[in-house]
């Protein structure tokens, strides 16, 4: 079920794969992806950040700019990504402020058990700070697509 919001994004400033701090501010005009994903290695995260970084150079021509966010830590991010060939830039948001500012740290359960974790979600954030589109509960196959085609009707 996709929402349209016109809330301004919440700032925030993460460390990223890419060796430098990310202020999603900074970023502006450019309009931003961000997708937040449960856990490095597993298997949907690992489908959905593919599926990202095969359509990278197709955000990029568009002037859009995608991050991955999860709570791993920036090795476990590197190791990630490494291993998979990734090449979508992952921020690292160990304190779960950000999951919580952007309200993807939910209540789940898995074999009957409860437990607090991120909720697949991806928000694509116009290049004023507004979000423009929110997807919850993300199913993986063709999201990267679908998104990539709302970022570029922007």
């Amino acid at each position: 079920m996709e929402h349209i919001m016109t809330d301004t994004a919440p700032d925030f400033t993460l460390p990223a794969t890419t060796g430098e701090d990310v202020t999603l501010s900074a970023l502006k005009p450019a309009p931003v992806v961000l997708f937040f994903y449960p856990r490095d290695d597993t298997s949907g995260c690992t489908k959905e950040n593919e599926e990202f970084s095969a359509l990278l150079p197709e955000f990029e021509a568009a002037g859009i700019k995608v991050f991955g966010i999860s709570k791993d830590s920036l090795a476990s991010h590197e190791k990630f990504m490494k291993k998979k060939d990734l090449t979508v830039p992952l921020l690292s948001d160990e304190g779960s402020e950000v999951c919580e500012s952007f309200d993807v740290w939910k209540e789940k359960s898995m074999y009957g058990k409860k437990f607090m974790g991120i909720e697949r979600s991806t928000f694509l954030i116009d290049g004023s700070g507004a979000i423009a589109k929110e997807w919850r509960k993300v199913k993986v196959p063709g999201h990267a697509a679908e998104v990539l085609e709302a970022a570029r009707a922007l």
